[in-house]
């Protein structure tokens, strides 16, 4: 049995605690001139991934589109979670994509990777990775489109707000739980036939079921940790002419989508109105107490904030 091969699609995004996030005067993220911190969401996604591996063995692959310095979002990705090599697609070429040239672009990366080279020295041109991972959605755009338009391009089966999962590899399907619409309280159980797209919802918990599991996941972290170290040894890059991308049909002049406005990320107050109190301080407590407990039963709190 071929051991699976899993990819997992990662971003940097603006770290708004550094309140310094910058934009050109046609209202586009200047991004080499903004902190960069990997998405919240992919985390879940490589965790995901991680699970995988350590019930199926195999390999994870971590890719990213974007500049040079998403390079230390791969790095991240592979000392918080794990990778067994990294892939970053950038030159300027692929500068100011909306989510459409992102989604082709990656998704030229991961043919291009999963093709790889054969026995004889030949390119499979219809290889596909066994999953591919996507985040739920990133903490700038928010708009969750980059993963199922991935998917589209790749021409495999998504299956979106998964909570958990696993997979049979002999008989090469996917099972797995996911939110209705959403809903925390309404899961259904789906299954897919391998390959395969997988977008973790942020309920996504993985699980290591037996001590074998548990012992391979601490093996496998401590195996990543120490490679991250040296990160750049397990890193691939890729311009638009190693992935023979035409320019007119990725960057900011393959995407169709045109930002008309952006609002300004406002700076959190360096000081704010507070009021101390102690222990010992009996009534300004039981006035504490007095303001909070209607907040505490339904539709308290909304009649006394009015």
């Amino acid at each position: 049995m071929t051991p699976l091969h899993t990819v997992v699609l990662t971003k940097g995004v603006p770290d708004f605690r550094e309140g310094q996030v910058s934009f050109d005067e046609e209202g586009h993220l200047e991004r080499g001139k903004t902190p960069t911190v990997m998405n919240p969401n992919d985390k879940f996604a490589l965790q995901a991934a991680l699970q995988t591996r350590v019930r199926h063995g195999g390999r994870v692959s971590v890719m990213s589109m974007g500049p040079p310095g998403y390079k230390d979002v791969l790095r991240e990705a592979m000392e918080t979670v794990y990778a067994d090599d990294l892939y970053i697609l950038s030159d300027r070429e692929m500068a100011a994509a909306d989510t459409w040239a992102t989604s082709i672009t990656l998704a030229t990366g991961i043919e291009k990777m999963a093709a790889g080279a054969g026995g004889d020295g030949e390119r499979d041109a219809d290889a596909l990775p066994d999953l591919v991972f996507a985040g739920f959605k990133t903490a700038d755009g928010e708009t969750g489109h980059t993963g199922p338009q991935t998917c589209w391009a790749l021409d495999m089966p998504v299956v979106t707000h998964v909570v958990s999962l696993d997979v049979d590899p002999e008989a090469r399907t996917l099972r797995a739980k996911r939110l209705v619409e959403g809903d925390i309280e309404e899961i259904e159980t789906v299954e897919a036939e391998l390959p395969c797209f997988v977008v973790a919802d942020p309920e996504f918990a993985p699980s290591y079921r037996t001590a074998s599991q548990r012992l391979e996941l601490k093996d496998l972290r401590e195996r990543t940790v120490e490679r991250a170290g040296d990160y750049e040894d397990y890193l691939t890059e890729w311009n638009h002419a190693d992935l023979n991308l035409d320019p007119d049909y990725i960057g900011l002049d393959g995407s169709p989508t045109i930002v008309s406005s952006v609002d300004p990320i406002p700076k959190q107050p360096s000081e704010r109105e507070a009021t101390m109190l102690t222990p010992d301080d009996a009534e300004g407590m039981q006035g504490l107490v007095d303001e909070m407990v209607p907040f505490t039963e339904g539709g308290g709190g909304a009649e006394a904030a009015t």
